[in-house]
């Protein structure tokens, strides 16, 4: 008698709306104008630095007339539109008129070279390309004769608002109008081309429904965070990828207001005058914001009682997850709270309660330090293929380690081989032009989506790492590589880690030094400031990094471990190459092009 076949960990939400066939994201602003459009929708920050309110209606009358222009162009139902642009309110404006006009939006990371610019305008077969600047228009012009699709570049510094505004000014509206009652649910909405850490970038069909289901759930699911009075979110991250995109459909389909602020170099300012209740960031956004206080608060007295204030955050909600915060942790942390905590949350805008976290672990430490200064970061994990969110921590029901249970309308299972799949109806409908890639990851049902999970007994779901990335030592340990490198990036000095030792003796890792990172440093250790190619052989600087290994291995069994660092010379940035727009590291890349230093990792001493 064979043994029964033990189940498959799973995490499943049930749906807590229904999507009509004929429903699509432009019903989404419909329903806002109907039921709040005389209220605010948009805010704007205009030259003098003031927040300038649009309400719901305005925005839909000048999303109807941006449409028309669409439409004056000669651009017909399915016709793409590329964007390519950082996160400004003239993107919202293009993605509804977009999908007002039955068109399909594709976006364009700003940074994206002219080689990548060429293959996305390619495969997708853009009509109209809308960028940002005139450098980002002539970063097309180096390709365009290989790009015989394109027949119009628009440049938004330029006026491509008003040139669509003044093309659609002779369109019959009942025209716009049949041509919005055309779209269906299962119409394509967008093509994300993933920001390819691996090989070159795959086109991401997803549909109006994908976005439709998952927003609705959403604004149910995350009620809490975006439906009160007075809710709002500012974006900073790049519209480009799904996550934020994500979100901007899901704020107008919920009662808040959302802004977009472009500028790194101005984020802090767009978040104190702006005041968000909720944000979205990757884990490095936090990692920052974290190493620039602990900065900012400097040696001495100042930083002494900043370290204080840390710990007495992290107690606080350790505590907190212990069912039982004592007087003594209690009266620290209001201490706390008064000379260090409060300041943070200001710096923050002085409202945000709630942060949504994605696109690789948190950290415990970071996840504790910031839930006991009083922004509550929630985990979550999704991918482009599942339109952003599968898996997210709700209020009351977090668990720092994990990113939660399955978001409301989501299934996902564990594998026999440990890869987490994913059911719903926000999986996407396929990669474009590649149907044989399409039915490798997706049957119609579950996604396969190339990572290592765990779910627990009450449906808590654990991200380990990426299935083609498990390194498998000469010793034959399967060694999943993320848990390490990210404990790793923690460490103040360190900028970027990539675990390697895939058939080698053991498991090495290759790390950049932070710049801000190690003057900080210096500067509290006493140490005379020095360069990044002076710090990688200092003694000193390498004990740290000793200590971020051991504190990495503290995650694994011995065999896993990290045994030896080999500090690079250089960072691994989007600029160089080494990250993707979205933060990942190219591991590839930097297997293939640091390939030395790895030997010398592995060479006898």
């Amino acid at each position: 008698m064979q043994p029964p076949i033990a189940p498959q960990p799973q995490s499943i939400s049930p749906s807590l709306v229904e999507v009509g066939p004929r429903t699509t994201i432009s019903d989404l602003l419909a329903d806002r104008v109907r039921t709040r459009g005389d209220e605010t929708l948009v805010e704007v920050r205009a030259e003098s630095g003031a927040w300038e309110p649009t309400t719901a209606a305005e925005f839909a009358e000048q999303v109807r007339a941006v449409s028309h222009g669409f439409l004056g162009l000669g651009l017909q139902k399915g016709d793409r539109v590329a964007i390519m642009s950082r996160t400004r309110y003239e993107w919202m404006l293009l993605d509804f008129a977009a999908w007002d006009a039955g068109l399909v939006p594709v976006p364009v990371y700003e940074t994206s070279s002219p080689e990548q610019v060429r293959w996305i305008l390619e495969d997708s077969g853009a009509r109209v390309v809308v960028t940002e600047t005139t450098a980002h228009a002539a970063a097309i012009a180096e390709v365009r004769d290989r790009l015989p699709s394109v027949e119009r570049v628009l440049v938004l510094d330029d006026g491509a608002i008003d040139t669509l505004v003044a093309a659609g000014a002779d369109v019959d509206p009942e025209r716009a109008v049949r041509r919005r009652n055309a779209a269906q649910r299962d119409d394509i909405a967008t093509i994300i081309y993933t920001s390819g850490s691996t090989g070159r970038p795959k086109g991401v069909e997803l549909s109006h429904g994908n976005f439709v289901y998952l927003a609705l759930n959403g604004v149910q699911g995350l009620s809490e965070i975006v439906s009160p009075p007075g809710s709002r979110t500012l974006l900073f991250l790049p519209l480009a990828h799904v996550f934020a995109r994500y979100i901007q459909v899901m704020a107008v389909a919920s009662p808040g207001v959302v802004g977009h602020s472009p500028d790194t170099k101005q984020l802090l300012s767009d978040l104190t005058t702006f005041r968000p209740t909720y944000l979205l960031a990757v884990p490095r956004i936090f990692e920052k914001v974290y190493a620039g206080a602990e900065q900012k608060a400097g040696t001495g007295l100042k930083g002494k009682v900043f370290r204080w204030a840390a710990r007495a955050s992290r107690d606080f909600s350790h505590a907190l997850d212990e069912g039982s915060v004592s007087v003594g942790v209690r009266a620290r942390h209001a201490v706390a709270g008064k000379l260090v905590l409060g300041t943070l949350r200001e710096a923050l805008g002085g409202q945000a309660r709630f942060a949504i976290s994605g696109g690789a672990p948190l950290g415990d430490d970071l996840a504790h330090f910031f839930r006991g200064a009083g922004l509550t970061i929630l985990e979550g994990y999704g991918l482009t293929e599942t339109t952003a969110p599968t898996a997210v921590a709700r209020p009351g029901h977090t668990r720092v380690g994990t990113v939660g249970q399955a978001f409301p309308g989501a299934s996902l299972r564990v594998a026999d081989s440990g890869e987490l799949q994913v059911s719903g109806g926000h999986v996407f409908q396929g990669y474009r032009n590649q149907p044989e890639l399409t039915a490798e990851v997706f049957d119609g049902e579950w996604f396969r989506t190339g990572d290592l999970g765990r779910i627990d007994e009450d449906g808590y779901v654990s991200i380990v790492g990426r299935l083609k990335e498990i390194i498998v030592t000469a010793g034959g340990k399967n060694v999943a590589p993320a848990p390490l490198e990210d404990r790793l990036r923690h460490h103040a000095l360190v900028g970027q880690a990539v675990v390697v030792g895939d058939q080698r003796p053991f498991v090495g890792a290759l790390v950049t030094i932070d710049p801000d990172g190690i003057a900080h440093w210096c500067a509290t250790q006493g140490i005379p400031a020095m360069d990044v190619e002076t710090a990688r052989t200092h003694p000193a600087v390498l004990a740290e990094f000793d200590a971020a290994m051991a504190h990495a291995n503290e995650l694994v069994s011995r065999a896993e471990s990290v045994r030896k660092i080999r500090v690079l010379d250089t960072d691994l940035t989007e600029e160089n190459g080494y990250l993707t727009p979205s933060l990942k590291v190219k591991r590839h890349l930097v297997l293939d092009d640091f390939a030395d230093e790895i030997e010398a990792l592995y060479a006898p001493r």
